[in-house]
């Protein structure tokens, strides 16, 4: 599962081992993925052409080509129709059918269909985006087990899943950078174009975002877009829904259109000449083309573009589990004892094993380690993620050393103005680049076309399907390190401030010029405080990583490695970094959000600085956390050890941490740890005295990760009307909450219908249900059409306590007797039935009621009650293993009629209070 890059800077896929490299040669029309734009039809320019110019194919959109012929109606149209689809799936067929290993159309083309595994795409929530950096998704991720989500084929990603009855048009698939998603389009598109899959659609247009960003100036029409991209569109006839087509949108997080859904006008006149915004949102909203399909994807923090009203299925792309790393380096590495090796070596760092979930890493790590475990190289193995983008970029450069025969540029030259055009697009929020972007950083295209060949594994120039120049690097967290080392080098170097220059004034130009001109070293605590506190401000998180890696520039033993790439002027150490360590421990203790104190850790963790951490991790495994009062920021520290652990978050209950007495501690502590409950399979929160507002927490907390939780105990906190609440999460149809506690929660009659409303429309996965201690009384009824859904699977019922009246009690029954093989113990204690306790015994006596467990203790059961009883036991005795009719005053007769069953054959019962 040797993963290669493909078309775009994020998407990789695996390649073939070494002993699959030889093969016949590729037929031309083979081409690098490194390109999407590459993979259809491109507009033919002349030879001499040396840049981006559509204008001459947008002026002869109009004119009529002499081999359209009309396809409305006869033999001979129909023919012509057939042959001209046949063409244009051969086409995509030859452009889709390869990938290249190695270094895009340097490498080695592998034909798609014999390297392909199929990745693993579920269905997620739309919701909003979360404020956190994609390495810190991927670190989520890694905690989950496969089997909670419910996987999608590729070819299936416009079939609903069973109990969907919606038709899916409109598909948005999500995925962070180098995690698939790219060639999940291209798989399915081949498939389709070699008739295996999908043969309901008759044409796809694959679209990708950073080859429309070329034309997105350009005022056409529906068709005459087409036409440019597809010049076989011209021999079509795409009006009046002729063809079922799907359009593929690729990489949403690279769209430089503004994408204004709620203000642009309304557009269903194909023919009409408009702005290219205004086509894509029309065609996704389904005004122009109502009947097309759409599939876009896209990166997290861009997938809140499309609105959620336009969309009818978000799914997410997922990377390498645990034991698919191993396979990957088992078969990219020749050597198995040198990738027996990696793998220990990766797996000692949890850092380093959580991002080998991203094939790219794999790729990065298999580059690096292969040659630093070789008897020949000797150094400090990489265990952080500096160290290994480091690694990985002396590497490169040694490459490029081989390739620069001139030496006419230094490693110096190289790396700041890449790293230029990283740091500046970084917080522009940009991973791909135009000509426009590099001038801006003093980089022309032909120096960006000479860096691109020195450098093809860092950096990429891509020709799309217009022969304009895209650029990008190979990955994003490759741009980060670049963007991270650019920042470092020129602070030392040049005494300055880069995030200075992003909003400078006429006060930091002054600050600029006196430090230029001054002989004294700089501390790099100045330029290391700034860095955190833009990082804290980022949206989207997406300065984290970067802040991780600047920061683990500065520490003393990496600068021998920067000194194998240029030179630095600083000789000598300061305390910077002490000071750097102290100013984000601060931050720690006052910022609010988890997702920032998560990656302030892992900052400290670059600065070698894991005093909090060993404190916690003490205190964990002595199991005297809860004796300890623990301060803001060692709170803090929990979160990122139970976070980071590579333990799974099985059970989460309060009295771990805090005593069972403290409950105003209780609270604190739950507000501080609600990252790790809503990571935990099973959380337990009983008599803990949950206030309004720290439920209000939990349920905001937990519908965030709605999928992942299994077990929730709330008993004996007065939730009342604030289970509300509760209820939007149950509803959600990505929950798959197995059991629930809420005994003696004071619920309402208005809690209760919210609660069986939402158990209503998403009943299917709840197994137990406790409600003891409740006055639900004739509210129970709700309850009854819960029970009788046919898709209701619940086990186990307890309902002591709840003041059941004889009506409900027999739309209890009623709703017991038409789904009655699922129920396995029943608990009605304290509710006073008396004679209708009859009602039960006609659930009983049903041939697929499999009840093992009855509790009917305090039930005032009557001679007549108890009769009728036993008479349904004695007809179907062959299930129940325990009884309990504790506190009933049954007579001898009854007691007698009870013992009878011990002569029946299939008598199973085991044991009996009474």
């Amino acid at each position: 599962m040797d993963y290669t890059q493909t078309s775009r800077d994020e998407d990789f896929y695996p390649g073939r081992s070494s002993a699959h490299q030889k093969r016949s040669e590729p037929e031309p029309s083979c081409v690098s993925m490194r390109s999407d734009g590459s993979m259809v039809n491109p507009v033919h320019f002349k030879s001499e052409d040396t840049q981006t110019d559509l204008s001459s194919v947008l002026q002869k959109r109009s004119e009529p080509e002499s081999s359209c012929v009309s396809m409305r109606s006869g033999d001979t149209q129909s023919d012509r129709s057939h042959e001209v689809l046949n063409r244009f799936r051969s086409k995509l067929m030859k452009k889709f059918q390869c990938l290249y290993e190695g270094t895009g159309k340097q490498g080695n083309p592998t034909l798609l269909n014999e390297i392909y595994t199929e990745l693993y795409i579920t269905e997620t929530e739309s919701g909003d985006i979360s404020n956190e950096n994609e390495v810190r998704q991927i670190e989520k991720q890694s905690r989950r087990a496969a089997t909670e989500d419910t996987p999608i084929k590729c070819n299936d990603i416009f079939m609903p899943l069973p109990g969907q009855d919606k038709p899916i048009r409109t598909v948005l698939t999500k995925g962070v950078a180098g995690i698939g998603k790219t060639v999940s389009v291209q798989k399915f598109i081949l498939d389709w174009a070699e008739e295996k899959e999908n043969q309901d659609v008759q044409l796809i247009f694959p679209l990708p975002f950073r080859e429309i960003n070329l034309i997105k100036d350009k005022t056409l029409s529906l068709a005459e877009l087409l036409h440019v991209f597809f010049p076989e569109t011209k021999e079509m006839e795409l009006t009046k829904d002729k063809y079922k087509v799907l359009f593929i949108f690729d990489g949403l997080d690279e769209c430089r259109l503004p994408l204004n859904f709620h203000n642009n006008e309304i557009l269903r006149d194909q023919s009409e000449e408009t702005s290219v915004d205004k086509l894509l949102t029309n065609l996704i909203t389904g005004n122009l083309l109502p009947s097309a399909l759409i599939w876009i994807t896209s990166r997290p923090a861009a997938a809140d573009l499309v609105p959620s009203e336009c969309v009818q299925r978000v799914t997410e792309v997922r990377g390498f589990n645990d034991p698919q790393k191993e396979e990957y380096f088992r078969k990219s590495v020749t050597d198995q004892s040198l990738a027996n090796a990696i793998i220990t070596h990766l797996k000692s760092s949890r850092s380093l094993y959580i991002m080998c979930h991203i094939p790219v890493f794999c790729w990065i790590s298999a580059t690096v380690l292969e040659k630093m475990l070789s008897e020949a190289e000797t150094g400090e193995i990489p265990k952080t993620l500096t160290q290994m983008y480091t690694h990985f970029l002396i590497l490169q450069t040694n490459i490029k050393d081989e390739k620069d025969y001139k030496k006419n540029m230094t490693n110096e030259d190289l790396i700041l103005k890449l790293g230029k055009v990283a740091f500046q697009q970084l917080v522009k929020g940009n991973v791909i680049f135009y000509e426009e972007d590099l001038r801006e950083c003093g980089i022309d295209v032909t120096e960006a076309s000479v860096y691109s060949g020195l450098c093809s594994q860092i950096f990429r120039k891509e020709s799309g399907w217009y022969q304009g120049k895209v650029f990008c690097f190979v990955h994003l967290s490759v741009q980060e390190h670049l963007a991270a080392l650019y920042v470092h080098i020129y602070y030392i170097n040049n005494k300055r401030n880069e995030f200075d220059q992003i909003t400078q004034t006429l006060r930091t130009k002054v600050k600029d010029w006196v430090q230029q001109n001054s002989s004294e070293l700089l501390p790099l605590s100045e330029l290391h405080q700034r860095a955190v506190d833009e990082a804290l401000q980022s949206k989207n998180g997406q300065l984290d990583l970067f802040l991780r890696f600047l920061l683990g520039l500065s520490v003393k033993s990496h600068q021998n490695l920067l000194q194998r790439l240029m030179k630095q002027t600083r000789s000598r150490s300061d305390d910077s970094n002490e000071k750097t360590v102290d100013y984000i421990k601060k931050k720690i203790k006052t910022i609010y959000s988890p997702e920032k104190s998560i990656n302030l850790f892992h900052c400290l963790n670059e600065l070698g600085d894991r005093s909090l951490v060993e404190e916690i991790l003490q205190y964990l495994k002595s199991g005297r956390i809860k004796e300890v009062k623990l301060s803001s920021s060692q709170w803090s520290a929990v979160v990122f050890v139970l976070l980071t652990s590579e333990e799974k978050l099985d059970k989460f209950d309060i009295n771990d941490f805090v005593g069972r007495d403290n409950k105003t501690e209780q609270l604190k502590v739950l507000q501080k740890l609600l990252p790790v409950i809503k990571e935990s399979r099973s959380v337990q929160l009983y008599y803990c005295d949950l206030t309004d507002e720290g439920f209000a927490a939990l349920t905001s907390a937990l519908r965030s990760n709605p999928e992942h939780l299994r077990e929730l105990n709330l008993s004996g906190n007065k939730i009342g009307k604030s289970v509300n609440l509760l209820s939007d999460l149950l509803k959600n149809p990505h929950c798959k909450l197995e059991k629930l506690w809420l005994s003696n929660c004071d619920l309402t009659h208005e809690g209760f219908a919210a609660l069986t409303s939402a158990l209503r429309s998403n009943p299917e996965h709840l197994r137990y249900l406790n409600l003891s201690g409740n006055k639900i009384g004739k509210s129970v009824n709700l309850l009854s059409d819960v029970l009788q859904n046919p898709h209701c699977k619940l086990e186990k019922l307890w309902l002591s306590n709840c003041d059941l009246t004889h009506e409900g009690f027999a739309a209890l029954t009623s709703a017991l007797r038409s789904n009655p093989e699922h129920l396995r113990e029943l608990d009605l204690s304290g509710n006073k039935m008396g004679k209708s306790v009859n009602l039960l015994s006609d659930v009983l006596q049903n041939p697929h009621c499999k009840l093992e467990k009855l509790w009917l203790r305090y039930c005032d059961l009557t001679d007549e009650g108890f009769a009728a009883l036993t008479s349904a036991l004695r007809s179907n005795p062959e299930h129940l293993r325990e009884l309990n009719l504790s506190g009933n005053n049954i007579v001898h007769s009854g007691m007698k009629l009870l013992f009878d069953l011990k002569d029946d054959p299939h008598y199973k019962l085991e044991t009996l209070h009474y």
